[in-house]
């Protein structure tokens, strides 16, 4: 495999498509396998259950499939799975799952992530987000589809960021995010919907309608969230071309806790 550096460290158990590149001095262990395409910049530590797709870009001073940072993790075969197309840039950390959980930190497909994110046992990454530097997310964290995270955004653990949404550098989230959300502070407030970037996303003048109605019936109406569901539930039939966004929004209302409940 002429990609290999003669400085990198590959394990004979490893599993490398013969088309993978890999960096001067980079570590690669026994249980990791890496999809067709995909290159591994210089000095990274890839190691435990941790399975890499096709044609990523990952460069230097990566350490992906370490145990997770639980003093309850006793040695358990959990994984780390990284789709296609991912970009991840400098001093990126990803953990393997954990027991406690699904066991498995997963990260979608064409996400952009740069330097210095830390993604924490049990994550779960949609597809097409940004992570802006020292992005950091705690244990089991759940972010959707087409998610932006500014600069040093910090995110408690357990809490859900909802499809389309986007926080601003600095934001602080102990409270789930729902989709389509601008948030901003610390803790982190609702500011607006991300109506730009739907636009941007081929969203109909329809659907980006049914957001602001969403927005209107969480932000602006001083109603419970019981009573935003209702009104926001009401949508379906005001513009039916939205109805899967309307749905989207009521699920995730629906799955989150009294405890934690959403950023208002």
């Amino acid at each position: 495999m002429t990609g290999i550096h003669s400085t990198a460290l590959v394990d004979s158990q490893a599993q490398l498509d013969s088309s993978v590149s890999v960096g001067p001095y980079t570590v690669i262990g026994p249980h990791v396998r890496v999809g067709a395409g995909t290159s591994i910049g210089a000095h990274c530590v890839i190691e435990g259950h941790t399975t890499i797709g096709q044609d990523n870009r990952i460069f230097q001073f990566n350490s992906l499939g370490a145990i997770p940072q639980d003093k309850k993790y006793a040695g358990e075969p959990c994984e780390l799975v990284i789709g296609d197309r991912n970009t991840i840039r400098e001093f990126c950390t990803f953990n393997i799952g954990s027991p406690g959980d699904s066991g498995v930190t997963r990260v979608g497909n064409d996400n952009w992530i740069m330097a210095y994110v830390h993604l924490a046992h049990d994550c779960q990454v949609g597809s097409h987000t940004i992570f802006a530097n020292n992005t950091q997310l705690a244990g089991h964290v759940h972010v959707g589809d087409w998610v932006i995270l500014g600069g040093f955004t910090v995110v408690h653990q357990f809490v859900r960021l909802g499809a389309h949404s986007m926080t601003a550098m600095c934001a602080l989230l102990f409270a789930d995010l729902p989709p389509f959300v601008m948030c901003q502070g610390q803790p982190a407030e609702a500011r607006s919907m991300n109506f730009e970037g739907l636009r941007r996303r081929g969203f109909s003048p329809e659907r980006i309608a049914a957001v602001k109605g969403m927005h209107k019936a969480l932000y602006r109406e001083d109603l419970t969230l019981a009573q935003a569901t209702a009104r926001i539930t009401e949508l379906t039939s005001l513009y039916p071309e939205a109805q899967p966004d309307v749905q989207m929004m009521l699920s995730f209302l629906a799955d989150t806790s009294p405890q934690r409940g959403i950023v208002r």
